[in-house]
């Protein structure tokens, strides 16, 4: 439960690639939202540069993420008053899950809702049913606080990289191109394994962590 500290977020968009926040920052309103970490390994690495000089060769320029992990709660404003008993409660229902483990391996293009963003996700293809058991339990927290609870049907997923605008017109173009160099990486497909051990909780500046059972 202890938090790790990181960078303050800022309003300057020019610090974040042109990105644009989806609400606007007030004094004692937290952007918060709850993922589990992937931490990538070389292979993975190497894959997301030829990932990205393809879509370069195709006239798209992809940010890589700054780090990479599968969302599974929507981005909610958490009042500071409320972080405590919020983190406390996802303690206490998350406590009782156990750790699994889940792949991806099939490109997908997103956007979001407000079309100033596309990102090219990894789609997870094992580990649907317990992720869908763990946003229960985090959408349970989320109405005890009155906030938005997670996609009704959910394609749960990692950002590889992203772009400003809606260009998913554009990258449907070369997709199945994109899914090739997955497909035949190296010696055979690659496929991203994300070892579910913990959840964490980004709110503001810190990280608070959440072991699952063995």
């Amino acid at each position: 439960m202890f938090p790790d500290e990181v960078d303050e977020e800022t309003e300057d968009s020019s610090l974040h690639g042109g990105r644009i926040r989806s609400f606007k920052h007030e004094r004692g309103n937290w952007a918060t939202y709850v993922y589990v970490q992937y931490q990538p390994e070389e292979e993975f690495g190497e894959l997301l540069e030829e990932l990205l000089s393809a879509a370069e060769a195709r006239g798209v320029v992809l940010t890589p993420q700054e780090e990479f992990h599968l969302s599974l709660s929507q981005t909610v404003v958490l009042r500071h008053h409320w972080i405590q008993p919020f983190t406390q409660s996802l303690k206490t229902s998350l406590g009782r899950c156990r750790r699994f483990e889940c792949t991806a391996a099939r490109l997908k293009l997103y956007c979001n809702a407000e079309r100033t963003r596309t990102f090219l996700g990894m789609e997870v293809a094992t580990g649907h049913a317990q992720l869908l058991d763990l946003v229960g339990v985090i959408d349970r927290t989320m109405t005890e606080f009155r906030l938005e609870t997670f996609y009704k049907d959910p394609s749960f997923h990692v950002s590889l990289a992203w772009c400003v605008g809606d260009v998913t017109e554009q990258m449907k173009e070369c997709l199945q191109e994109l899914q090739s160099l997955v497909d035949e990486h190296e010696e055979g497909p690659f496929l991203l394994r994300l070892d579910c051990t913990e959840l964490r909780c980004r709110t503001g500046n810190k990280v608070f962590r959440f072991p699952l059972e063995p």
